[in-house]
């Protein structure tokens, strides 16, 4: 009995040894169960500190001012005979839809006809070889741009200029073109001052060693390009043995630009009988029979022949009425002037930038070029001058003087013309 009770003992005491073995076994599985979760949690947040901090440092690049430094690579194509705008896209690889919408933004603005032969169009590929920008001359001081980053955007940019008189003198050894040229005279100022003078010396007779050709004139450098652009002669004068002819340029009140002597006497003739240089006369005013329809017919004017690309001058200063398309005269200008007078110029190869219906024209500027457009059996210039709607015989025609100097007009005139030849001479021997 004692034996049992022995034993019943010992097994509770096992029993409850066990039990609270147990017990303090799971209590502490569940405590560090709890530890390793908290020292998970707090290595997770330490981990998004860290990263946050790595964010926070990380700075990302400029984008923008990365794109503002791309840099392009400028190709520059020349204009060849026979190019046109449309051919030049092509052979860049443009698609014809995209071709069609850059022509179309460009005559919006600009008449891609009167690009030229020799011309320059400045194309910018980017790293990728894509075309990026076109650019070409609009004229000698306005560029147009052609961005095509996304659209198609169209700028035109002005170029910037400075503007300058200098004058020159010098003596003649052998003629007052070439000697022009030795003494750094523009090839564009020395045309002038022959057309200038043209009215009263005969340049084959009259000049002759020894003669002194003292002149002022304008002129403009474009900064970007350094090109040098000729305008007007402010003075110029002739000395042949001892006698001196001059003349000073002037605006007059109804604005055209001229030139007058001292005493305010225009240099020129009120309408030019030839408009052109170096040319002779292929067909006289009258009837006559036509050579390419065989019948006798009145010649309204009179034909001169020349070379393609002679230039043609105003006859005299006034507004143009017509250019354009003619009929059988080809490509034609019709000049109205202010004395009833108006003069008419067909069968040319081309006009000159900037001549359009409108704007006014002095005598002696460059209107146009000789051809053979039209009826025409080879180059030449078929010259009208028309009074009062009826035609006239250009080389019979008596030319009354041009514009004489009056009042208030001539005293404005003497003015000018004192300040222009005070700073003539200051320059020459300053």
């Amino acid at each position: 009995m004692f034996r049992i009770l022995r034993y019943l003992i010992l097994i509770s005491l096992i029993s409850s040894g066990y039990h609270i073995f147990i017990s303090e076994y799971f209590n502490l599985s569940e405590r560090n169960f709890l530890v390793r979760e908290i020292i998970k949690k707090e290595i997770v947040e330490d981990k998004k500190e860290i990263i946050q901090e790595k964010k926070e440092k990380v700075t990302l690049p400029n984008i923008k001012k990365n794109i503002d430094k791309v840099q392009y690579v400028e190709k520059k194509i020349e204009i060849l005979q026979g190019d046109t705008f449309v051919s030049i896209l092509k052979n860049l690889n443009f698609e014809q839809e995209n071709i069609y919408e850059i022509i179309s933004e460009i005559e919006n603005f600009f008449d891609l006809n009167k690009i030229k032969t020799g011309e320059i169009i400045s194309v910018f590929e980017n790293s990728f070889g894509e075309i990026k920008k076109i650019e070409f001359f609009k004229s000698s001081e306005t560029i147009i741009s052609v961005n095509l980053d996304k659209d198609i955007n169209l700028n035109i940019r002005e170029l910037n200029k400075d503007s300058f008189v200098e004058s020159k003198e010098y003596t003649i050894t052998e003629s007052l073109f070439s000697d022009g040229i030795k003494n750094g005279v523009s090839a564009d100022i020395l045309v002038k001052i022959i057309s200038l003078f043209s009215f009263d010396l005969d340049f084959q007779r009259d000049i002759r060693v020894n003669t002194v050709v003292s002149i002022s004139y304008e002129f403009d450098e474009i900064i970007e390009t350094g090109k040098l652009q000729y305008n007007d002669i402010k003075y110029a004068s002739i000395i042949i043995d001892g006698k001196k002819l001059e003349y000073f340029k002037f605006i007059t009140d109804d604005g055209y630009v001229d030139y007058f002597n001292r005493a305010g006497k225009n240099v020129k003739k009120s309408i030019l009988k030839t408009p052109l240089d170096g040319a002779r006369i292929s067909s006289n005013f009258g009837m006559r029979k036509h050579p390419i329809s065989g019948f006798n017919k009145m010649h309204k004017g009179v034909d001169f022949a020349a070379p393609t690309g002679t230039p043609i001058y105003a006859g005299g200063n006034g507004i143009v009425e017509y250019v354009g398309s003619n009929g059988g005269y080809g490509k034609y200008i019709r000049i109205r002037h202010n004395n009833g007078y108006k003069t008419a110029y067909a069968h040319l190869s081309n006009y000159k930038k900037g001549i359009s219906k409108g704007v006014r024209i002095n005598q002696g500027e460059v209107i146009g070029y000789v051809g053979s457009t039209g009826n025409s059996t080879g180059p030449h210039l078929h010259y009208e001058i028309i009074y009062q709607n009826k035609h006239i015989n250009p080389l019979k025609l008596k030319l009354p003087s041009g514009k004489i100097l009056e009042g208030k007009e001539l005293e404005k005139f003497k003015e000018e013309y004192k300040i222009i030849y005070a700073d003539h001479l200051s320059m020459l021997y300053e």
